[in-house]
C-alpha cells in the first residue's frame, strides 16, 4: 500500500484545511519544495499536491510553487485542483507530474475525464469527494445529487489508475479515515482506492494495510504528519508490510 504524504498550497503556502474550507486553513511553511525534499528524506516515493486556489479557481494558481516541488522530489507526484482542460492535462504531464486527479471534471463532463484515461494510460485519477454519500465538487463548495457509488462506476471501463476517496467530513480534523465507507467504496467497483481525509494516526495506516486485497491501493495523510501525530518512516514501513 502507498503512502501519500499530502502538500496543499494556498498562495504559494504549504497549509491543510478542516473540512474543505479555505477560511480554516492552518499554515504550514512557505517553502513547499523543502517540504516534498523532508517528505522525501524520511523514504516517501509517491506525493499528493494539491492546488487549493486552482480547485476554486478551476485554472492553475500556484504553477510555481508545483514546479518546485516537481524539481526537489525524486519520486512520484500527484496533483489535483482546477485541471480541467485538455492543455491543462498534458501540460502538467510534460512537466514530470506521474498521475493527474480530476474531481469536479468527472461529475460535470466524464466523457472528457474518460478521453484523458486513454490518451494518458494510468496517467488519471479520478477525485471522488463525498460528503454524507454525496460527491461535492467546485473545491467543495457544492454538494451533488449523486452518489459515491455511482459515479465511481460511471469510470469502471474507463482505464482511470486510480479513485481518490475522501469524506469531506473528516478531512484536516484528525478523526480517523472513514474505512467502513472507504472499504465498502472499494468493494463495489473494479478501480483501486486511494483513502483520504482524517487519518490521525498508525492505527489508520494499520487497518487500511489489512484492506489491501479488498483494493485499497494507498492513503493520504497531511495534518497527521505537520502535527507529529504520525511519524512518515513509520507508516511507510507499516504500509509496506500490507
Amino acid at each position: 500500500m502507498i503512502v501519500f504524504p499530502a502538500i496543499d498550497l494556498k498562495a504559494g503556502q504549504v497549509v491543510r484545511l478542516a473540512e474543505g474550507d479555505m477560511d480554516r486553513a492552518t499554515v504550514y511553511g512557505d517553502d513547499p519544495a523543502a517540504q516534498a525534499l523532508l517528505f522525501a528524506e524520511a523514504g516517501a516515493m509517491h506525493l499528493h499536491v494539491v492546488d487549493l486556489d486552482g480547485s476554486f479557481a478551476g485554472r492553475a494558481e500556484n504553477r510555481e510553487a508545483v514546479e518546485g516541488i516537481l524539481e526537489a522530489f525524486p519520486g512520484h507526484v500527484q496533483l489535483g485542483g482546477g485541471i480541467r482542460t485538455r492543455e491543462a492535462v498534458a501540460g502538467w504531464f510534460d512537466l514530470g507530474v506521474s498521475r493527474v486527479v480530476m474531481g469536479t471534471a468527472a461529475l460535470k463532463d466524464p466523457d472528457f475525464v474518460k478521453d484523458m484515461a486513454k490518451e494518458f494510460p494510468g496517467g488519471i485519477v479520478v477525485a471522488v469527494d463525498a460528503r454524507d454519500g454525496m460527491v461535492a465538487t467546485e473545491g467543495w463548495a457544492d454538494v451533488s445529487d449523486v452518489s459515491v457509488v455511482d459515479l465511481a462506476r460511471r469510470f469502471e471501463d474507463a482505464g482511470v489508475a486510480s479513485l481518490l476517496f475522501t469524506d469531506i467530513g473528516r478531512d484536516g480534523l484528525l478523526k480517523g479515515v472513514n474505512i467502513e465507507a472507504t472499504v465498502d467504496l472499494a468493494r463495489r467497483v473494479d478501480i483501486p482506492v486511494i483513502a483520504s481525509g482524517g487519518v490521525k494516526g498508525l492505527d489508520d495506516i494499520h487497518v487500511l494495510t489489512l484492506h489491501a486485497e479488498d483494493g485499497i491501493e494507498g492513503v493520504i495523510t497531511g495534518r497527521a504528519l505537520y502535527d507529529g501525530r504520525l511519524d512518515l518512516r513509520a507508516a511507510l514501513q507499516m504500509a509496506a508490510k500490507g
